[in-house]
């Protein structure tokens, strides 16, 4: 039950009426894993914190640069220096004290990654390379739960939602068969501020939608955003037979392998 000082914070989407009351309260009760918090999950932080999401869990091995400053917009100058996932914790802390929120200074792998993705209601994948997304994406297929996947690099970005709920819905291993070479990085190709606040924005909105139980996300469909242009394509996403992850091939393999 929200208290009265939770009922004025969150009126603005209570007074929504696909949100309501009983969307804010499964919000309030709801654990969301942010992995990665530069460009893509400041924004993600900053609006899920605000939007009263009830526990965040922070990954970030990563330290602030200066270089960081132009784009990951919950660090500021004295953060240099300082642990990404301690530091954005702390800035959230103070923007919601209402929010739990924990810190996880290491690379999730393995046994650990498996144990944070169970215990999320949604995983916001804000990482920069391809292992991780690759690992985030198999543990999420495994049980069974929503990644809201977003990327930026240079003027172009993309943002999907990978439901992992149903027979035909895609994985993003679907999209991404395998490792497609050394990814771009930042610090090579540079990447527009505001672009990584566009989408790090909308991932906080799918997330949400997806909580609270309104709209339709983006599961099999694939937004891409050129903007230089200011111009969206939408892409349909299929299920691939043949996935490697989520493959009924595969699936049907993992089934005969479990006690």
């Amino acid at each position: 039950m929200l208290d009265d000082n939770q009922l004025l914070r969150y009126s603005r989407h209570i007074l929504l009426p696909q949100f309501d009351i009983q969307g804010q309260e499964r919000v309030n009760r709801a654990r969301v894993l942010i992995v990665g918090m530069g460009g893509l999950g400041s924004p993600v932080g900053l609006y899920l914190a605000a939007a009263g999401v009830g526990h965040l869990v922070l990954v970030d091995h990563d330290r602030v640069d200066v270089t960081n400053l132009q784009r990951q917009i919950v660090y500021a100058t004295g953060d240099v220096g300082s642990n990404k996932a301690e530091a954005a914790a702390e800035h959230l802390r103070r923007l919601n004290p209402d929010v739990r929120i924990t810190q996880i200074v290491a690379r999730l792998a393995d046994d650990a990654l498996l144990e944070q993705v169970a215990l999320a209601d949604v995983v916001i994948d804000a990482s920069d390379n391809f292992p991780t997304r690759f690992a985030l994406n198999a543990a999420c297929v495994q049980h069974a739960k929503p990644l809201v996947s977003g990327a930026a690099i240079r003027m172009e970005a993309q943002i999907s939602v990978f439901t992992n709920t149903s027979a035909d819905s895609p994985c993003y291993r679907c999209l991404y068969k395998d490792e497609p070479g050394p990814a771009d990085a930042c610090s090579q190709s540079g990447v527009l501020g505001p672009l990584v606040g566009i989408i790090g924005s909308m991932q906080a909105l799918e997330a949400l939608k997806i909580l609270s139980g309104i709209g339709t996300s983006l599961g099999g469909r694939l937004l891409l955003l050129d903007a230089q242009q200011l111009e969206w394509r939408t892409l349909r996403l299929r299920r691939d037979p043949a996935c490697p992850v989520c493959g009924p091939k595969n699936n049907a393999t993992q089934a005969a392998s479990s006690p």
